[in-house]
Formats: structure tokens, sequence, C-alpha cells
């Protein structure tokens, strides 16, 4: 471990930490790589007095946010804890993954032998091989966040020991579902978050219908080399499952045309606004192993699960849609093989992302038994109808876990731990410590 700088912000004090891990733990000897976390502390308070709580971030491929002072669930967390916010190995400033680095792994086979170890199951072991440095040998409390939930669920069944506690917000995984399980689950779930919104918004509806005429006919091209298909169009639901989600989609749609002395085109406004929206640059990682994090049968590929799943539901191919007078759907939380060729930060890792899907031999994540016997204090907030985690599996396995203690809410969308900042994770904490 590394102490790099030391510095301050409105309430808090940083501490930049740098950790060399093996890149494979199986093979401890091996290759290294490194990862970094930033502490936060309240101004004033003794950090040495302080428990640890490590923050692992939703994605997969998303580096742990980047606060300012005391924002959002920080402000409740450093009245009791030293944190950690933790960029996950290949995210942020951890030896980051990415088209620009993975040609260094070789070829495309190499390239996806190396993605395969970028799950929870390594995610976990990096945070064990950190911990003693950091905490002297005590257990910490981990705090996860979608995925990140995922990854403490690992932690329970493969490492409790390294844990004095475990809060998951939006992130309790299905332990035994395969990715076309997920996926099967899925649509009905994003198809219901579009109902919804044509009837807050019901002048989207033509508004949708038109904007996927035109690029059916007229894919735009944008600066950068981004492509907006009717596909990549519909995959703006991901806003969805947010809590503004659905208005952020409504003042995005209102002003997508403007009168060009060729006829209506696209404004440049919205085409900007949608690239933004929908590029990988800053995750690639989110879309190379987003099916990989629920493979779990050592014989199955995941053979682009969400590709074959929608095809079982006609209501989203929008060309069927437009041929026809009903609203267009919108999808969200799923990665396409024609992502790898819209995207500028994707393309070159086509061939590596099809060989990722077509690759078997995946090793279970969650072990059932142990966590039946559990021991360690878990708290979980469980979104009501949440888009990206299935309400039910993740109900099925806080069931499953000996001692969960669930808050399930429609308060909520799956970024209540944004939105509700300090009183979500006060909730859970009371429901830890038996106060609730």
């Amino acid at each position: 471990m590394t102490v790099v700088h030391s510095y301050r912000q409105p309430g808090t004090v940083l501490t930049d930490h740098r950790f060399s891990v093996p890149l494979d733990h199986a093979r401890p000897d091996g290759e290294r790589i490194e990862l970094y976390g930033r502490e936060v502390v309240a101004t004033g308070k003794d950090p040495e007095s302080l428990p640890w709580l490590l923050y692992l971030e939703g994605g997969p491929g998303f580096g742990a946010r980047r606060f300012v002072g005391r924002q959002a669930w920080l402000e409740r967390a450093l009245q009791d804890y030293r944190v950690l916010l933790l960029d996950q190995r290949g995210t942020g400033r951890s030896t980051p993954v990415n088209r620009q680095t993975l040609p260094l792994r070789g070829t495309p086979a190499q390239q996806a032998d190396h993605l395969a170890l970028f799950r929870a199951d390594s995610i976990v072991r990096d945070a064990e091989a950190i911990r003693p440095g950091l905490t002297g040998g005590a257990p910490w409390t981990v705090l996860g966040q979608s995925f990140g939930g995922f990854c403490a669920v690992r932690y329970l069944s493969s490492a409790p020991e390294g844990l004095a506690a475990a809060l998951i917000t939006g992130g309790l995984p299905s332990l035994t579902a395969t990715a076309d399980e997920v996926y099967r689950a899925a649509f009905p779930r994003i198809e219901r978050k579009n109902l919804a919104h044509y009837a807050r918004y019901p002048m989207d509806a033509e508004r949708a219908r038109r904007i996927a005429a035109h690029l059916a006919e007229r894919p735009a091209e944008l600066p950068g080399g981004h492509v907006l298909t009717v596909e990549a169009f519909q995959s703006l639901g991901i806003l969805l499952g947010g809590g503004d989600g659905s208005h952020q989609l409504h003042y995005l749609l209102e002003d997508a045309f403007v009168p060009t002395p060729d006829g209506p085109a696209l404004s440049d406004a919205f085409l900007e606004g949608a690239r933004a929206l929908l590029s990988f640059a800053g995750h690639p990682l989110y879309a190379l192993v987003h099916e990989a994090i629920y493979a779990q049968d050592p014989a199955a590929p995941t053979a682009w699960a969400a590709e074959r799943v929608r095809a079982d539901h006609p209501r989203f191919d929008a060309r069927k849609t437009l041929a026809g007078d009903e609203p267009l759907l919108f999808t969200g939380e799923t990665i396409h093989p024609w992502h790898f060729t819209t995207d500028p930060a994707l393309a070159p890792l086509r061939e590596t992302a099809d060989l990722l899907a077509a690759r078997t031999g995946w090793q279970p994540l969650y072990d059932p038994e142990r966590l039946a016997a559990n021991e360690v204090p878990v708290a979980a907030a469980v979104y009501h109808d949440d888009m990206y985690v299935d309400t039910e599996d993740s109900l099925r396995t806080a069931r499953a876990i000996r001692g969960l203690r669930t808050w399930v809410t429609d308060e909520f969308e799956h970024d209540g731990l944004r939105a509700g900042g300090p009183r979500v994770l006060d909730r859970l904490l009371a429901l830890v410590h038996d106060d609730a």
C-alpha cells in the first residue's frame, strides 16, 4: 500500500491510496495490477479511532463516484466511519481496461482471457488483499450499490470473516439465475417502465415514433464516429430505471427536430445529448463483461443472452412497431452485438466481445450453503419495481441469506442511494444494528 496524497475538501480530509494486487489471484506470484482508493474522513475526526467502510460502486465498469465534500450518503457515513471509495479493478484509476489498453494484452482471445478476471470473485479477493494493510486485520463494513451489492453477496459467500457488516442497495442478485433467465425477467419490467413513462408523458409516444422512423431511414453519424441507429436510440430507455430518468428522457425528446433548408432534421443538441448518454467511453467494462457477471454454469456461454431473449419480445422490434400503431418501446440495462458497431469506444473490441460471449468454464459466484449459515449482519434496500435488478429474485435471495433484513420501498428507483442519500444509509445502518 502506498499513500500518494492527502488533501482537503469542504468538511473532509481525503487521502489517495494505491495498492498492488495479483491480476490473477490463483497465481499470486504472477503479474500484478494497481488499484486506487480514495479515503474520506470527516474534518476534525481522528481517523485511527474510526472503523472502515468500503464502498463498491454499481456497474460493472464504473469507478467510485467522485464526491465533493460530504455529498449524498457520505454525509451519514462520515458520522461513524472512515470511508474507502475503491475504484474496482479496470475502472477509474485502477489499471484501466479499455480499447486503448486491451491491445497490450495481445490477440482478441488473449484479451477475452484477461477480461474473465474482472468479475465479482476477483473484486472481492482484491478487497481482502488490501484490507489487512488498511485496517490492521480488523473486518470492515461493505456498502454495495447495484453491482457493488452483487460483490457484497460474493463477499459473504467467500470471505465473510473480512466483514463486520454488509449494506446493500438495489443489488441482491439471484443466486442461481442464468443470463437468459435474468433477461427473460427483465424485458417485462422494462416494458412496464415504458408504459409508465407514456402514461406520464403521452405526447412522447408520437415524438419517439417520429425519431425512430427518421433513424430507421437515416441513421445519424455523430462527431467522433458514434452512429445513432434506431436500436441505439431505443437504448436510451436505460434512463427509465432512475428516479428522474423519465423526466430526463422527456426533455431530451421534446426538441429533437429543427427546421433546415432540407427539411426537418435531428438537432445538434438532441444528438449530443443522446451521444453523451449512450457512449461507453468512460465505462467500457460495463458493455464487455455485463453478461459475464451472471455466468455461473461452467458448461454454458452467455452467448449474447439479451439479444436472443429480445427476439422473444417482438414489441421491442422498432421496425415492426413502426409498421403498426403501437408505441415505441425503449430498452435498457441490456447489451447487444450492435453496441460494438455503433460506439467507437467499443468497435475495436467486437471480436473480443464475441469470444467472451462464447466463453465457457465460468465458476459459480455464490455459495448458498455458506449464505444460509451467515453470521454477518446484513441489510438490503430492495426497490419495489427495480428496472435493473429483479425484485422477486432479490427477495428470494434475501430469504436465502441467514439474518438478512430488508427494507422494501417504492419511494426510490434503482438509484435510491444517490437520490435518498443519508436517509437510505441511515435506514440500513439501523437495520444492521437492530434499531429499526
